[in-house]
């Protein structure tokens, strides 16, 4: 049989992380590389060929490369972006100053609000304005627009944003002013604002344009060079970029739409963690993805990635479709520092890839939470990333004894014992924002499994669960190239918005109107599907209406059973309406007229699924070595394994670290740990 395969790859912040999957025998490959921060394709083009060449495989055995990224997201944070200018309709000059006019904190009146994205003196006015029915009233002349023109030319900008308002009910004007600005302006990348999502709310809507022009050259550039840097290996694979919403879109899509891909990686490790918990019936997870920089938390109540259209991305609101993950400035590069007051604080500032943690040994003198492992035993230093890289204790050690002087330690054993004092503050800091999590959407945590990822989510993994009072821990087979996994497994999926403000059960017209909508958009979904590669199988279509009872300030999302999606009426339509509401409120006012403000269409092209292998049975584990480590209350003896000794069935009591090439699983004193059939390891807590 031909060698066939797919590679996953998510660029971290400290670690690029590989998975190759083997159709033709089902074998899974891994790697990880160091991060290259000023040319992000460097790192990915050395893992791919250290990864091809360690399967023994040719470059044309590759048929398909999904990659995640955070560059966008990055560049967002840390306001790194292009030089971006924002067009709008006359009077809305100042709709990103003005935002949504709330204070930066109910309970602080000096706290100042974070600055807007794009300044005032780089947002123009056109004369070009529409009715909210979408009637066209007034078009810019040519000396009008020419005078626009002058303006962004003067402003040497890299790309701009056009919102015009109004403009989610017909896309005509405004997208008609977008093409002469391309034509006039070559090189210069330009975002509408309803092309790319058409929702009512003018500040979100013009915020997700100029966010999506913000990174549109940095992520242009790097999908360039990505491109050539693959090329130039000899592979000719499609590439696919993964999505926030879980799935993955074609390079040129990603091109056009890089805003659609700020939130993958995160997006990509809890559409892995679904997959992996399946053959144990773990429906609901609690996920956890803490690699160098951060610590990403999400939940799975059904067995499926929860979604949200109300996220942040730093300081700004995204109102596009993504898993809903929440971020921790808590990972293993986090630096620990003390603030003013003696406090020991963990992140949000990282260590990074370079120069990393202290005992990374590349000159940095600031401690970070690996240092703290590797102090307190947890980590073998001449075992990290499989004896690839060597750890220098004693450089953590004096990193970490400066961090003690200065929150009042004293004796020989202060480096220890200011490791141990950071991992309870990290450890605090992720069990309260886990309980918050679950708080606000009523769910008891005891019902569910922390599912641990990332290169130190299986080292914190039980540290966290003993102090959120959780009783399951699940620590996937390759847990520290996790988010790469959840690229391959991955289908190609988009979403679409229409705004059709109709009001239904009065009036057949209104209907008629919304099924042309719905029509209309399902066509544009399933074009797109089919442009985007030969490898996408069957596709499935799924609706949802954004809908409320007239007067009401906000709406629900009904979504249409699949199997009523093509026979859906008015009668059934308002019917499902009626039954969200009562679910959600209570009641029913089944005598109201009923008001549908948005359609949501989701594609999803269907690649040829992976199979998980089944875990092989071994022998009972035997210990490796033993080594003291410094628990919660002092030194204890922990039994070492290695990941590949532990078959299916496996079992082995805490204290006790298991050592792979991409982590390290701590298992605490009163926890066991075994292996299910497809090789994940169960901890839980001993009888």
């Amino acid at each position: 049989m031909q060698a066939r395969c797919r590679i996953g790859i998510d660029v971290g912040g400290t670690f690029t992380d590989f998975v190759m999957a083997d159709l033709a025998n089902g074998k899974f490959y891994y790697h990880k590389e160091p991060s290259v921060p000023k040319d992000p394709s460097r790192a990915v083009e050395l893992g791919i060929a250290a990864l091809v060449a360690s399967a023994g495989l040719p470059f044309s055995a590759v048929e398909l490369v999904v990659h995640g990224t955070t560059i966008g997201l990055n560049a967002i944070i840390q306001r790194r972006g292009a030089r971006v200018a924002l067009v709008v309709s006359p009077g809305n000059r100042d709709v990103m100053d003005l935002a949504r006019s709330r204070m930066p904190n109910s309970y602080d009146f000096t706290a100042p609000r974070e600055a807007p994205l794009i300044a005032r003196d780089l947002v123009f006015e056109v004369p070009a304005r529409m009715r909210a029915s979408g009637e066209i009233v007034r078009r810019p002349t040519a000396a009008e627009y020419e005078s626009l023109v002058a303006s962004l030319r003067a402003a040497k900008v890299d790309a701009v944003a056009v919102m015009l308002l109004n403009s989610y009910r017909d896309r005509t004007l405004e997208a008609g002013l977008a093409a002469d600005l391309r034509k006039s302006l070559p090189g210069t990348l330009v975002t509408e604002s309803a092309e790319l999502w058409p929702e009512v709310r003018e500040y979100e809507r013009a915020l997700v344009a100029a966010l999506n022009a913000y990174i549109h050259p940095l992520m242009e550039s790097y999908f360039e060079r990505l491109k050539t840097r693959l090329a130039a290996l000899g592979l000719a694979a499609p590439i696919y970029i993964t999505a926030n919403n879980g799935g993955s879109l074609g390079l040129e899509t990603a091109r056009e739409r890089p805003i659609d891909t700020i939130l993958s990686g995160p997006a990509s490790g809890v559409v892995a963690a679904a997959r992996v918990a399946a053959p144990g019936n773990r429906a609901k997870l609690i996920t956890i993805d803490m690699g160098g920089t951060s610590t990403d938390i999400a939940v799975c109540v059904a067995g499926e990635p929860e979604f949200t259209t109300a996220t942040n991305v730093g300081d700004f609101p995204l109102m596009l479709p993504v898993v809903n993950v929440g971020a921790i400035g808590a990972g293993g590069g986090s630096i620990l520092w003390v603030d003013a007051q003696g406090v020991l604080k963990v992140g949000p500032e990282s260590a990074g890839a370079d120069p990393g943690p202290a005992c990374y040994g590349r000159g940095a003198t600031r401690p970070a939470i690996t240092d703290c492992y590797l102090v307190t035993g947890i980590l073998d230093p001449t075992r990290f990333l499989g004896g690839r890289m060597t750890l220098d204790k004693a450089a953590a050690e004096k990193a970490l004894d400066a961090i003690g002087e200065k929150i009042g330690l004293t004796g020989p054993d202060r480096a220890l014992r200011a490791a141990a004092s950071a991992l309870r503050v990290a450890t605090s800091k992720m069990a309260t924002e886990t309980s918050k999590l679950m708080a606000r959407r009523g769910l008891d945590p005891r019902e569910f499994a922390l599912l641990a990822y990332g290169g130190a989510g299986p080292t914190q993994a039980n540290l966290l669960a003993e102090e959120a009072l959780l009783s399951e821990v699940v620590v996937p087979l390759a847990p520290g190239t996790f988010c790469a996994l959840g690229a391959i497994l991955a289908d190609v999926r988009r979403d679409y918005l229409r705004a059709t403000r109709t009001t239904i059960g009065r009036d057949a017209a209104e209907m008629a109107s919304l099924m042309k909508a719905v029509a209309e958009v399902e066509q544009e979904a399933l074009v797109w599907v089919a442009a985007e590669g030969e490898l996408i199988g069957e596709h499935q279509l799924e609706i949802a209406f954004d809908m409320r009872y007239p007067g009401q300030a906000y709406d629900l999302r009904v979504s249409v059973p699949p199997a009523e999606r093509t026979a859906i009426d008015q009668e059934k339509l308002v019917a499902l309406f009626h039954t969200e509401h009562a679910r959600h409120y209570g009641f029913a006012d089944t005598a109201s007229p009923v008001q549908v403000k948005n359609l949501r269409v989701r594609v999803t092209g269907r690649v040829a699924p992976l199979k998980l292998a089944a875990a092989e049975a071994k022998e009972a584990p035997v210990p490796i070595a033993h080594r003291r480590v410094y628990d919660r209350t002092g030194w204890v003896e922990a039994a070492v394994y290695t990941r590949g000794q532990l078959g299916a069935g496996a079992k082995i009591a805490g204290p006790a670290i298991v050592e792979q090439a991409d982590t390290t699983v701590w298992i605490l004193a009163g926890w066991v740990a075994a292996v299910d059939p497809v090789g994940n390891l169960i901890l839980t807590r001993a009888a």
